[in-house]
């Protein structure tokens, strides 16, 4: 094992306290070959004695880059030199979105650890994604639930979690980590590239709010994240029995009592109609969805709404708020 240093201490003090891993599992680990999933896999290297895990290592090439192939091979080979198995996964069709890059990568990622049998996933995030995922959802207008992204752990798939055991741990500190150990960091420069908005975000939005604002931006917007990250899902449950309470799904068409609704507080209204709508539409509700739903708590009977993706309406029949998929709504606009 290195040298125990402060940030040894550290991971190994949050994955005890936040329960992130338990002693003895099987652990892919993601390795990019930047210094943030370098950091992670040699500090999960050193922390293996103490917990007694069985390590992976993963890698996924997008084919972006033309030495996306070497270091591809650089991964491997320090895999090799860590005495790790390693496990790659070359893009079939070259994408240029990231959330579209991203999708299958979890998706590679997972389907190694069902393959192979590794319970769970981690990933190198830090504390400045964190910061810079709470900014961009921010700029595009999402509510807390988005603001409050990159949580310590979800689930990936069946059987498989994935976990984040790097959030409150800085990129600078990843970077002086490496330097430290003598690890090679393989420069992605698509990491410089201004056209994707996540760079612009940190090339150049950070570091104007930490000169001119707060030189501990990144610290306070992560911490802002978590304290999100616990309203949020103390506000889901609440939503969650609210929308128990009333729905009835044994009617045809489905409905909704309003009763319950009226007496509850409108932040409870939004939240449980819009897990009503992830349930009922083939795309994610957006605000002017879960508003135009909302709005029939309150409005006169035989109110109905326009029609929202997919044809479905909804259509109030006091005390009732009745969901009209694409057939019975056709037949209704008609009567």
């Amino acid at each position: 094992m290195s040298l125990w240093t402060p940030l040894h201490a550290r991971v190994h003090g949050i994955l005890k306290q936040r329960r992130l891993l338990s002693r003895s599992d099987r652990i892919l680990i993601a390795v990019s070959g930047g210094q943030d999933s370098l950091c992670l896999a040699k500090l999960l290297l050193d922390l293996q004695p103490k917990w007694s895990w069985e390590l992976a290592i993963a890698h996924c090439d997008h084919r972006w880059r033309s030495d996306s192939a070497a270091n591809a091979q650089y991964v491997c080979e320090l895999a090799q030199r860590w005495h790790l198995p390693c496990f790659q996964r070359v893009a079939t069709q070259i994408v240029s979105r990231e959330a579209e890059a991203r999708q299958w990568r979890y998706g590679e990622l997972s389907d190694i650890a069902q393959r192979e049998g590794f319970a769970v996933v981690v990933t190198g995030h830090t504390q400045s994604d964190r910061a810079e995922t709470l900014l961009y959802n921010l700029l595009r207008g999402a509510g807390s639930n988005g603001l409050q992204a990159l949580a310590w752990q979800r689930d990936l798939a069946h059987g498989v979690v994935l976990v984040r055991p790097l959030l409150e741990i800085s990129r600078t500190e990843t970077a002086q980590f490496c330097q430290q150990q003598a690890l090679r960091v393989w420069d992605d420069p698509t990491n410089q590239a201004l056209n994707y908005a996540r760079n612009r975000i940190r090339l150049e939005l950070l570091p104007y709010l930490r000169n001119h604002f707060n030189p501990n931006v990144e610290t306070t917007l992560a911490r802002t994240a978590e304290l999100l990250r616990a309203d949020v899902a103390y506000l889901e449950r609440e939503a969650e029995k609210l929308l128990r309470r009333s729905i009835d799904d044994r009617h045809r068409p489905i409905r909704l009592d309003r009763r319950p609704f009226q007496e509850a507080d409108l932040a409870l209204r939004r939240r449980s109609l819009r897990q009503f709508l992830q349930q009922h539409l083939a795309v994610a509700p957006n605000f002017e969805h879960i508003e135009k739903l909302t709005a029939l708590i309150e409005a006169p009977n035989r109110t109905q709404t326009d029609p929202f993706p997919g044809g479905a309406i909804a259509l109030v029949r006091h005390p009732w708020i009745e969901w009209k998929s694409e057939s019975t709504a056709g037949i209704e606009r008609e009567e």
